[in-house]
């Protein structure tokens, strides 16, 4: 079979339809309404708890490209020479391999994420890519407020002059990568077998969706549109307006990447490719837009907004669709997943994931029980099953512990009432997957306690 991959940058779960039902995360801005995707989903499997393996960027697509886990040992670095990559797999078994992207990271000097395809087309000017020179024709005050310090300034200004001549929908980016992909689609069907993957930066910040996806924001604001959020504490920054404004903007963003697929999914099906090919649709990453005081990613924000991300797959001929599971995942089991579906599955014997292939068959519903994710870089550490979520975090600062299924929104930090549980989660990875020399569970009836699974 075929293979189509398509990766969609910072898009929540719970801005996916299927998922939220309805309900938005917050208050003031209406549910985020995603009606292409929710199609593609019908005849596919939908994955409730799927999660990255580490973060951000270009960890996640590391993992997805090689099957090896980035955690324990590797920061954001290029793909190196000795790494075996999906498309260098694929290809010596006889596939062609294309790869269209405007995530700019890729194409950065030296960072060689396009190691193994035949042919890798890139659109150009996404967030802070040098792409343009001249100053925006814009006013910049327009975009920013009195808190934004000279450096941020300088971030959205160089989105503003990359983006000035920008008039209609079909400019931006989404659109122009979908139509590159439709393209590399139609021209190189006469393969036996081909591979695709379909990177699109959005909704990554900046959020500044066409004025017909911008019906998530209040008409009454009047302040400046705040197109790229700034991390730390919220409250520092922006009023509540302003952040109101800002998640809605993020709605209208995620809406309109999910209409830019639209020509896609109708190449899938007018081509034939829904019936002999294996695709693949996912988000690399949730993004946290205040639900715990701070936007932005970062390493000390590891809740369900980050981490939660929309996974569907579809098989060949919409088989075995249909349904939804809750086995838990992570991004490093995708590609042993995909070379056994493809029988290729000797080519994965060297890699840390393993495949969910029999999930997807619906010959069983589980297949972690537990997983641990955070940034190479950072202390802190997510450990999550089905029920529980733990976040271990730096000595000094207490850590934490949520109830997922009573509380999805991680409000109610029940670590003082539920030690055994913490415990029971640390016991499950050693020290090698943290940073920290010693760790422990902190705020448990007032004592600190040494955490178990090998940690000192």
């Amino acid at each position: 079979m075929n293979l189509i991959i398509i990766v969609l940058d910072s898009f929540r779960q719970d801005h996916v339809s299927l998922y939220n039902q309805g309900h938005g995360p917050f208050d003031g801005v209406k549910a985020c309404v995603t009606p292409r995707i929710d199609r593609f989903a019908e005849d596919g499997i939908v994955f409730e708890n799927a999660y990255p393996e580490a973060l951000p960027t270009i960890p996640i697509r590391c993992q997805l490209m090689t099957g090896q886990r980035t955690l324990p040992y590797r920061p954001w670095s290029p793909l190196h020479p000795q790494d075996i990559t999906l498309a260098e797999i694929l290809r010596r078994e006889g596939y062609v391999c294309g790869l269209i992207s405007d995530t700019y990271h890729y194409r950065a000097p030296g960072m060689n994420y396009h190691k193994g395809f035949h042919a890798y087309r890139w659109v150009r000017g996404q967030e802070y890519d040098p792409y343009v020179s001249s100053p925006t024709r814009r006013n910049l005050d327009d975009y920013v407020n009195a808190h934004y310090p000279a450096h941020w300034r300088t971030l959205v200004g160089q989105f503003l002059a990359n983006t000035d001549a920008f008039t209609e929908e079909a400019d931006w980016f989404p659109a122009k990568v979908v139509v590159e992909a439709v393209d590399w689609l139609k021209q190189n069907r006469g393969h036996k077998h081909l591979c695709l993957w379909v990177d699109s930066f959005d909704p990554h910040e900046p959020w500044d969706p066409p004025q017909r996806f911008d019906t998530y924001t209040d008409p009454r604001y009047t302040g400046p549109r705040l197109i790229i959020p700034m991390g730390g504490r919220a409250s520092a920054w922006a009023s509540e307006d302003e952040q109101r404004q800002i998640q809605g903007l993020y709605a209208g963003e995620a809406a309109f990447v999910d209409s830019c697929l639209e020509p896609l999914f109708t190449c899938l099906e007018e081509e034939g490719y829904t019936e002999d090919s294996l695709i693949i649709l996912l988000a690399d990453h949730g993004h946290p837009l205040g639900d715990h005081g701070k936007f932005l990613k970062g390493a000390d924000r590891l809740y369900n907004e980050l981490l939660k991300v929309p996974f569907i797959v579809r098989l060949p001929g919409g088989q075995s669709g249909g349904r939804r599971t809750q086995a838990i995942i992570q991004f490093h089991d995708i590609l042993p997943t995909i070379l056994d579906l493809l029988e290729l599955g000797h080519n994965a014997s060297s890699m840390h994931g393993r495949s969910f292939a029999p999930v997807l068959r619906g010959d069983r519903d589980t297949h972690h029980e537990v997983i641990i994710t955070g940034y190479h870089e950072g202390i802190d550490r997510c450990i999550r099953d089905a029920t529980w979520s733990y976040i271990q975090r730096p000595e000094g600062e207490p850590d934490e512990l949520y109830h997922l299924i009573d509380d999805p929104r991680e409000t109610r930090n029940l670590i003082d009432d539920h030690r055994e549980e913490a415990r029971r989660l640390s016991a499950q990875f050693g020290s090698y997957f943290r940073r920290a020399q010693s760790r422990v569970i902190k705020g448990i009836q007032g004592k600190d306690e040494l955490a178990s699974g090998g940690v000192e």
